[in-house]
């Protein structure tokens, strides 16, 4: 008869996962349990479900665990309170460690791993993460609060059915894209706001970029606007948050509708390979120039802003659904010609929308995109001339203009 090596492989797993997270524990002097102690540990649990489920039990699983935690627990008492480690953490990993032993009898290698993993980056990185959680204002744990609302209280009860004409109006797939928008331009908010709005030219455009190109191009603007030792780092943050844009709706794609990339990504190219050696020049050109003071971006889950998106989507979804019906692709154009005067997310998520559901093409999808991305382009040079004055206008037309042209050569080329 073959040999069956699960039993062995889930052991050694065990014993690897042991390994993994008692080095972490081994390096912090003050730590009751390392290498040995954690290693016993995961492969006491594997052992203990092993016997249990021979035998249709589970108190060797409980008794184990107790018996695990219970001997880190008695050797911190032991130390005394003198001890420079209180041994929560240490404690806490222990019982995680037998729980990942016990599950790797019952065939859950892979999500034990990749717990084992985070678990040893959550342990090793302890003095970033309390640095990190230093850094955040009431504002910052706000926002990450309104996130966890948008998405874990609202969009679970939303009614995931299909309302209004063409059945475009669903409430579920209206608020995941809130949720969507909302996740990307939080991560580059917290970013920001963990700089201080300072930082290297370079990372702040791309982050001004996540969280709203028009607000980084519009303060930006505001700040450099008659202080030529300013326009230097304006004009190349503007620039940046500009291109970042097509990135993020690649991101989008990926979430949203993967199957549209292969169209939409030679697009996205070109405009950042057009638009990137523009903006490198810019920032080359004047990598000394004086940096604009810490303006402020707003927080992107504030529920007003969360609730004024979902409005403008519904609304776009339900023109270019119209328009399309009425006058096929050129009326989705239509839309995202005017949609992109003040936002392109709309428009894009609406354009994936009816891809996905074959109402357009691809590559009538993707040029819908470009002709928001245009559209948005002009408003924005609008706003730098407008609010910046000449001088900053001409340092980034040149970006825009060779993004807009990039842009729409590649459009035309695929559709």
């Amino acid at each position: 008869m073959p040999v069956d090596y699960t039993p062995y492989l889930a052991f050694l797993t065990s014993l690897a996962v042991g390994l993994l997270i008692g080095l972490e524990r081994e390096r912090h002097k003050e730590a009751k349990a390392g290498v040995r102690t954690f290693s016993l540990i995961a492969m006491l649990g594997t052992m203990c479900a092993m016997l249990d489920s021979q035998m249709g039990t589970t108190w060797l699983v409980v008794g184990g665990l107790l018996a695990s935690t219970g001997g880190i627990i008695a050797a911190y008492q032991a130390a005394g309170k003198s001890a420079p480690d209180a041994g929560a953490t240490t404690v806490m990993a222990a019982a995680l460690t037998f729980c990942l032993g016990a599950a790797l009898w019952h065939g859950n290698r892979e999500i034990v791993i990749a717990v084992a993993i985070v678990t040893t980056v959550l342990l090793h990185y302890k003095s970033q993460l309390e640095g990190f959680s230093a850094r955040l204002t009431p504002t910052d744990i706000g926002s990450l609060l309104q996130f966890a609302v948008l998405s874990l209280v609202i969009l679970p009860v939303v009614p995931n059915q299909g309302f209004g004409p063409y059945g475009a109006l669903n409430p579920y797939h209206l608020w995941m894209m809130v949720v969507l928008i909302s996740a990307v331009s939080l991560a580059g908010y917290v970013a920001w706001r963990l700089l201080g709005g300072r930082g290297p030219v370079l990372l702040l455009g791309a982050l001004g970029g996540l969280v709203s190109s028009t607000a980084t191009t519009l303060v930006y603007s505001r700040g450099a606007r008659g202080k030529p030792a300013l326009e230097g780092t304006a004009a190349t943050v503007i620039l940046l948050a500009n291109i970042v844009v097509l990135i993020r709706l690649s991101v989008l794609a990926v979430a949203v509708s993967p199957r549209i990339l292969p169209t939409m990504l030679p697009v996205m190219a070109a405009g950042l390979v057009a638009a990137l050696p523009i903006a490198w020049l810019t920032w080359y050109r004047h990598a000394d120039s004086e940096a604009i003071e810490n303006p402020e971006l707003t927080n992107p889950t504030d529920l007003p802003v969360a609730l004024g998106f979902g409005a403008a989507y519904a609304v776009v979804l339900m023109a270019a659904a119209w328009l399309n019906d009425l006058a096929g692709v050129r009326g989705v154009y239509a839309v995202a010609l005017v949609s992109g005067l003040t936002d392109v997310d709309a428009i894009s998520l609406s354009s994936f929308r009816l891809f996905g559901e074959a109402q357009v093409t691809a590559a009538g999808a993707v040029m819908a995109i470009v002709v928001a991305l245009c559209s948005n382009i002009v408003v924005k040079a609008t706003i730098v001339f407008v609010a910046g004055g000449a001088s900053l206008g001409r340092r980034c037309l040149g970006g825009f203009v060779a993004m807009a042209a990039a842009l729409v050569s590649a459009g035309f080329l695929l559709s």
